[in-house]
């Protein structure tokens, strides 16, 4: 399976410091995997400018940290797939974790972005993933399952073959907290079980199930080494565009 290596910008870098960065990643490119899917999802408001930009760079992809699920309307403040699809976007993150916790993302919001996504040919970016609380009281697997099931299992398998999993530990993302490779690939080993069970072997794997919890230069060696992870919805260490090239590198 191809390897995805992702950069969430989340909200950082003013302009100019956004273009610098996305500069030198395309003038990184010898230090890249050329066989994985480079993907970076800016803040959406430089969309425009980097569909220009990357038109001499396609080995980069381009994609959106949000979406909303209508294609147009009287959504002040929102932008759509059709949108986002006239704007070169390939990839769109749906249900991340800060998504859900500061602006009530619920099951049936994240189903309609999902399958709005697909109905214009890009892939959604489906994530998972529990709080340390969550964590600490052991139903965890049965939480991140049911958050799968909330929402893709509405799919079908043709639908769901098109969506990339990105599963997050929360609990492991800036609490001094670690999730070891094990832990991780626990999680993607049963993700993809149930994937299985629900839409048979075929489907469970295609799916590309990526991991986002704080990956980095040090450790994606381990990470992308496990059976079931593969790639990185990365955050900090995209910002970096030696560091992101280094990961994507680590198990080529």
């Amino acid at each position: 399976m191809k390897k995805y290596i992702i950069g969430n910008w989340k909200m950082n870098l003013d302009y100019a410091e956004a273009k610098s960065l996305l500069q030198e990643v395309a003038k990184a490119q010898d230090s890249f995997d050329k066989t994985a899917e480079i993907v970076v999802c800016p803040p959406l408001v430089y969309i425009s400018v980097f569909h220009e930009l990357l038109k001499n760079n396609e080995w980069i992809k381009l994609g959106a940290q949000n979406v909303y699920c209508e294609n147009n309307g009287a959504f002040t403040g929102e932008v759509s797939p059709t949108q986002l699809k006239s704007m070169g976007v390939s990839y769109v993150i749906i249900g991340h974790s800060e998504r859900r916790q500061y602006f009530g993302e619920d099951n049936k919001m994240l189903l309609a972005k999902v399958k709005a996504v697909l109905k214009q040919g890009m892939t959604p970016i489906f994530c998972c993933g529990e709080h340390l609380q969550v964590r600490k009281s052991n139903v965890f697997k049965e939480f991140v399952m049911k958050q799968i099931e909330d929402v893709l299992f509405e799919l079908s398998a043709d639908e769901m073959q098109k969506v990339i999993i990105a599963y997050e530990p929360i609990w492991a993302i800036g609490t001094g907290q670690t999730a070891t490779a094990a832990q991780a690939q626990e999680i993607h080993a049963l993700i993809r079980l149930r994937l299985e069970k629900q839409f048979g072997a075929k489907v469970s794997t295609q799916v590309p199930i990526i991991y986002g919890g704080s990956m980095k230069p040090d450790n994606a060696g381990e990470l992308l080494g496990q059976k079931d992870i593969d790639g990185g919805l990365i955050g900090g260490a995209s910002l970096d565009a030696e560091s992101f090239a280094a990961i994507s590198k680590v198990s080529e």
